[in-house]
């Protein structure tokens, strides 16, 4: 949800077309650094946020960290970044900041999921008397991005070892990556994939975005829900899966300033209801 004219705007817009999960940007997603949160903001955002339940309202770390980058200053820069966006989620009082792991920019896979493995251990170590955790999210793979395997983010939960540290899945990034949603069986495999190497315990989160790439394209493109190449089905059995319906699960399609393009997207998730039945494969 845009945060025009404070962070609680956000809130109150959801309310408006009857939003229950919230996303919000808690400073400029471009920029390194801006001006720490007004007290009063925070008093007035956590007075809307009484009325939401708190496990359903995350932020997005800005695009500009890079856990991964083997550059020193870059790196260091990253990490006070994302502590930012952590300490502004505990201030909110928001439950997860959703991460993009990072990309390694041609150093390997390896050492770049390491850095961030380290990264993330080090900033949740300094923070532990916070709520707030990070969700790493999942990738297309576009470019030297990390995080387009399952075993990527398996290594991070693993090497990290913190209950404050899950998963955001994004339905277009998974098409995309190779992660098939569209058919019965493709679903359940997937679903199967994740919860052997995550553990479908530590998704926190779920994007719900269709994509205007084909499946397997490694592109990052978000689209309306039916309207691209992923279609309804994979959002169908998504969101019958009675193992995800407690998890917030937020749009991140195109928008315009009068949310009807939100409305439009909830309308067509919302028929989807019911009309499907999952069973866990195993």
């Amino acid at each position: 949800m845009s945060v025009a004219g404070g962070v609680s705007q956000g809130l109150a817009r959801a309310r408006q077309i009857g939003i229950e999960a919230v996303q919000i940007f808690t400073k400029n997603n471009n920029r390194w650094q801006e001006k720490p949160l007004d007290p009063g903001e925070v008093a007035r955002f956590r007075e809307a946020a009484a009325g939401f339940r708190r496990e359903l309202l995350v932020s997005h770390a800005g695009y500009l960290i890079n856990l991964a980058s083997a550059d020193a200053a870059l790196h260091a820069r990253s990490v006070e970044a994302a502590r930012d966006e952590l300490d502004r989620a505990e201030a909110l009082g928001l439950s997860w900041v959703v991460l993009h792991p990072g990309s390694h920019l041609g150093t390997g896979e390896d050492a770049g999921l390491a850095r961030i493995a380290a990264a993330l251990s080090q900033l949740l170590s300094a923070t532990e008397s916070y709520s707030a955790g990070f969700l790493v999210e999942n990738t297309a793979g576009q470019g030297s991005a990390l995080g387009y395997r399952f075993e990527h983010l398996a290594y991070l939960v693993e090497e990290v070892q913190s209950d404050r540290l899950g998963v955001c899945i994004d339905t277009c990034h998974l098409f995309a990556a190779g992660y098939e949603l569209r058919t019965s069986a493709g679903y359940r495999d997937t679903m199967s994939q994740l919860d052997s190497t995550v553990g479908l315990s530590r998704v926190g989160a779920v994007h719900l975005n269709d994509s205007k790439k084909p499946f397997g394209s490694r592109v990052d493109r978000h689209e309306h829900i039916g309207q691209g190449e992923l279609g309804t089905d994979g959002f169908k059995y998504l969101l019958n899966d009675k193992r995800l319906r407690h998890l917030p699960m937020m749009l991140e399609t195109p928008k315009g300033p009068e949310m009807l393009e939100d409305v439009e997207n909830l309308k067509v998730l919302r028929s989807l209801l019911g009309t499907a039945r999952v069973r866990a494969q195993g």
